[in-house]
This record gives C-alpha cells, sequence and structure tokens, in this order.
C-alpha cells in the first residue's frame, strides 16, 4: 500500500490550499485573523538549551514528538480596528542562505484571505528576528505597500540591530546568527523612513496597545488587544511550546534567558488570572489558547474551533 495519497496535477497546485492557514476570531469590535506563515524545522535542542537533553527527550516523548526535531509554527496576525488594518508580524520571508521550503507563505496566505497588501495601514513587530520582518523584505512586497505604511517597532529594538547585536548567550543552528544580523540591518536600511519607535508602549488604534517586554531581544513586544469587554494578547516569542510544562527552560534565540523566563511567567500568570485568551508566534497554529495555573508552572488550554 502506498503511504501517500496520489493526487493529479491539478489538486497538487492547489495542495496548499488545503493546509489550514487561517483562522478568524472577534474581540469585542475588533476583527482578529491569525495566518500561518508555514512552519521552521529546527533541532530540539533549541527548545531547552540550559536542561540535560535526557529530560527534554522524556519531554518530547510524552507529547508524542520526534526527540530530534520540531517544526515550529510560524504566525502572524491581522487586526482591524477602526480604520486602521494591521499586520502583526511579518513572517521569514525567503532568505537565501537557508533551505526553508516549509515557511514564507505569508504574502500568498494573506492574498487567499482576500488580504490586499496595499490596505495594510500599520505593521507592528514585536522583535526583529528574520521570522517576524523577512516577509516585507520579499521581492515586489515593498512597491504593493501604501507609502504612508507605518511600522511600529520598540526604539530598543531599533537600536540593537542597528549596533553589533549580541548573540553571546544564544544557543542557534550554525548560519542563523549571520542571517537574523544580516536580515535586520536590511530591513532597518530599506524601511528607516517609515518606521515608528516607541519607548515603552504605544497605541497603534482603539485597542491594540503595544508594550516592550525585552527578554527575547532587547525590544521585544507584545500586543494586547481590548474593546467591549474582550481581550486578547498576542505574546509573540515571550511564549513557546515548552513554557507551560517549563517556564525556565531556555530558548535558543533568547538574547537574554533570565529576562526572557521572568517575561514569561510573569506574562502567563497575568493571561491565567484574567482568564485572557493568547496567540503566540511558535505555538501550533491557530495557536489561541488560555492560560491555567498548575502549582508552579502553567497549563495551555487550546480554544476549541470555532466554525
Amino acid at each position: 500500500m502506498q503511504d501517500t495519497l496520489m493526487l493529479d496535477p491539478a489538486v497538487e497546485a492547489r495542495r496548499d490550499e488545503l493546509v489550514p492557514s487561517r483562522y478568524a476570531l472577534q474581540v469585542g469590535d475588533i476583527d482578529v485573523l491569525v495566518v500561518s506563515d508555514g512552519v521552521l524545522p529546527l533541532p530540539t535542542t533549541m527548545l531547552g538549551a540550559n536542561i540535560d537533553p535526557a529530560v527534554r527527550e522524556a519531554w518530547m516523548d510524552d507529547m508524542f514528538l520526534p526527540s530530534d526535531a520540531f517544526d515550529w509554527a510560524l504566525n502572524a496576525v491581522v487586526v482591524r480596528s477602526g480604520d486602521r488594518t494591521i499586520l502583526i508580524d511579518a513572517g521569514i520571508g525567503a532568505d537565501p542562505g537557508l533551505n526553508l521550503p516549509r515557511a514564507g507563505k505569508l504574502v500568498q496566505r494573506l492574498e487567499a484571505a482576500g488580504i490586499d497588501l496595499g490596505s495594510v495601514t500599520d505593521v507592528v513587530l514585536t522583535h526583529m528576528h528574520m521570522d517576524h520582518v523577512g516577509g516585507l523584505l520579499v521581492d515586489g512586497v515593498r512597491e504593493r505597500l501604501r507609502p504612508d505604511l507605518e511600522i511600529h517597532v520598540a526604539a530598543f529594538e531599533a537600536k540593537f540591530w542597528a549596533g553589533r547585536p549580541d548573540f553571546s548567550r544564544v544557543h542557534m543552528p550554525p548560519g542563523f546568527p549571520d542571517a537574523l544580523e544580516r536580515t535586520a540591518k536590511r530591513f532597518l536600511n530599506e524601511y528607516e523612513s517609515q518606521l515608528r519607535p516607541f519607548d515603552k508602549e504605544y497605541e497603534v488604534a482603539p485597542g491594540v496597545l503595544v508594550q516592550r517586554t525585552g527578554g527575547h531581544t532587547p525590544g521585544h513586544s507584545v500586543v494586547r488587544l481590548a474593546s467591549g469587554g474582550d481581550r486578547l494578547t498576542f505574546a509573540g516569542d515571550a511564549v513557546f511550546v515548552t513554557g507551560f510544562d517549563h517556564p525556565d527552560w531556555q530558548n535558543g534565540f533568547e538574547h537574554d534567558p533570565e529576562q526572557a523566563a521572568r517575561v514569561r511567567v510573569r506574562l502567563l500568570r497575568e493571561l491565567a488570572e484574567a482568564g485572557e485568551p493568547l496567540v503566540a508566534t511558535h505555538l501550533p497554529f491557530p495557536s489561541v489558547a488560555r492560560v491555567a495555573v498548575a502549582g508552579d508552572v502553567f497549563r495551555c488550554v487550546p480554544a476549541f474551533w470555532d466554525y
């Protein structure tokens, strides 16, 4: 028996359309669309750089996941509030130095959702790692964006990447530090005139507040949505799949691992107390979930899909 489904060419051309790639929800009067940029395969060492490999392997086994490599989800969000259409993070794009055939899908999936790039009034960057800015560097994208587009990013973040970024405490696969620095500097160069740096927080539109947390990167930020008594937080890279069971496990991409852990615990406790849902870049699509406290750790409670 063949282990793959044979498709005719017409169906094969539409294979990507069969992959769930967008999920809509409401936060009061704010429209929210979670969009998948694909998946990024990485070594599982990235999920807990500071712990015994046998402990990490046991956790992976308990989660019915392979012990050597893990597909990280790449999620972005489109928000409509008032007359503003806001893209929160822009996906990974296509770096020629990395082989990432299942990532970099954001632009085509926005198009499939009927979202014209020219309708986007604002971009909010949780931080400037390449899987959050690269989509705006894809050939032909900038020409389709409106000339008055505003890009909101923490001033600490822009300053960090404009200088000589410190990679001394990260644990990344070979090639990634160079690719991250190269992409961030190119982004700053190409979009300098449209950057709108903020210090601690900034209200992009009614009910759309971006707040700097630091930790993962110096200017890492989260986006808080609030309307009509409803709430939702886009946590960016503050929370990973291991962050609920093991909030102290350090992710390999964290530039300040201890601060990142403090940010993670503080945010998860706050969301658990409020019963507020979250979305995060690297939680399995669509990543909409609530947080429960389980002693000194946490429990992820995925939302039931609403059709």
